[in-house]
């Protein structure tokens, strides 16, 4: 076991004798000792170790009190004594006032050289140290690196990619850095893999919500029966929204707003025009089949209520006709799973005796009401398994005591043609 003295003013806190294994260094007050067995093991005792010791200390100076913590030790096994360590460095001290006098003369050389190298490396920066950026693009690197479920990314090096990355890719902007994420995750190849700025994961969240401020429009850019992209298309209209009272209908695309072009535009810059303040107006320029329509809409606060219902009685089969209760759900936003409770519930007064719940044209949302609404549903057993690259990493589960409509028989319609599931919905 090695013993160090190391400088208590000084803030490089290590500087060892060639050859020996008791460390000493001096400082013009007192001193700090401090063991160790190896960097990996944590093991210190802080002791001030003396005032003014004669010939080697000279002058006095502040409590160190303020400045160290007075005992710390992590490692059970040290058993040099604080007496055995102040016995040792008092004999290697004693033994050579040439000695003494070389140790001071190397130390302060090298004191000086540390600082002058500190002060330099301070005013001038090294290229390879990390910026904020750099961070930022590295917590994006281990996201993937950690969730991903292709550990071959797409048959590259991953920590080569980074490298190269962080050596070639300007990241001194906030811009540049998402530049260089978004080409990141484009190697990947990966539909199901974006990245969303803040602003955009507003906007996104924003249609989760119980209402917005906007023409009530849930809109995407799926692809058409060719592959080849549709245009941005009116997923659905929020029932007495501005959009469904001027008869924007589900299937329609949307040209331009307010004479901008959407031919190019993101979908989050769409929903950005489309959303405003309560009372402010915006021009559409919609195709509905072969028709062209310029419409003029008053944005208005539209809740959102995913939810429509109502009871369907099938004719011709006497008294005992079916009673199907048919629901339709068009988005999972915070308020989805209440809506429907209440939608079954007001079904149910009217006796029927199965359930349609309708999926068509779901504009996505949040993943927790899917988990809730399921619940309804389903007595015992998994719902939902979410794995990553090493196997299972959550279950969902019920154990029923949500459950509300088991007894009844229940059909779930989806669209047949889905579409892109790179494609992201946003609803304005």
């Amino acid at each position: 076991m090695s013993m160090e003295v190391v400088l208590a003013r000084s803030p490089f806190p290590r500087f060892s004798l060639p050859n020996t294994n008791l460390k000493t260094t001096l400082s013009s007050s007192n001193s700090q000792v401090l063991l160790w067995r190896s960097p990996l093991m944590n093991v210190q005792l802080n002791h001030y170790y003396s005032r003014k010791r004669r010939g080697c200390i000279n002058g006095g100076g502040a409590s160190r009190r303020s400045l160290w913590p007075q005992f710390s030790s992590s490692y059970d096994r040290c058993n040099l004594t604080f007496g055995k360590c102040i016995s040792r460095l008092q004999e290697f001290m004693n033994s050579s006032e040439k000695m003494r006098k070389h140790v001071s003369s190397t130390l302060f050389t090298r004191l000086v050289v540390s600082v002058l190298m500190v002060s330099f490396a301070v005013s001038n920066s090294p290229s390879w140290a990390l910026s904020e950026e750099n961070l930022l693009f590295l917590e994006a690197w281990r996201t993937i690196d950690r969730a991903f479920v292709d550990k071959t990314f797409n048959g590259q090096s991953w920590f080569r990619y980074r490298e190269n990355a962080l050596r070639n890719e300007p990241m001194n902007t906030r811009e540049e850095t998402y530049t260089a994420i978004r080409k990141m995750l484009a190697t990947l190849d990966d539909p199901f893999t974006r990245f969303l700025e803040p602003e955009k994961f507003k906007s996104l969240r924003s249609g989760t919500k119980s209402a917005v401020t906007g023409v009530g429009l849930s809109i995407g850019y799926p692809t058409g029966s060719d592959g080849s992209p549709a245009g941005l298309v009116v997923i659905s209209a929020a029932l007495g929204g501005p959009a469904n009272k001027a008869g924007i209908l589900s299937g329609d695309i949307i040209l331009a707003i307010n004479d901008t072009s959407t031919e190019s535009m993101g979908i989050y810059e769409a929903a950005d025009r489309l959303q405003g303040p309560e009372g402010s107006s915006v021009e559409l320029t919609i195709r509905s089949g072969q028709e062209i329509k310029h419409l003029a809409l008053t944005r208005e606060k539209v809740s959102l209520n995913p939810v429509k219902s109502r009871l369907c009685v099938i004719p011709g089969s006497g008294k005992d006709s079916p009673r199907i209760g048919y629901i339709k759900l068009t988005t999972f936003n915070q308020n989805a799973s209440g809506a429907i409770r209440e939608a079954i519930n007001t079904l149910r007064s009217n006796n029927v005796n199965a359930f349609v719940l309708d999926l068509r044209d779901n504009s996505g949302g949040l993943f927790p009401e899917g988990i809730e609404i399921a619940k309804i549903w389903l007595d015992k057993g998994v719902i939902v398994y979410i794995c990553d690259s090493r196997g299972v990493r959550d279950i969902y589960d019920t154990d029923g005591s949500s459950a509300i409509a088991t007894s009844e028989p229940l059909a779930v319609l989806v669209s047949f043609l889905l579409p892109n599931p790179g494609i992201i919905r946003n609803i304005c």
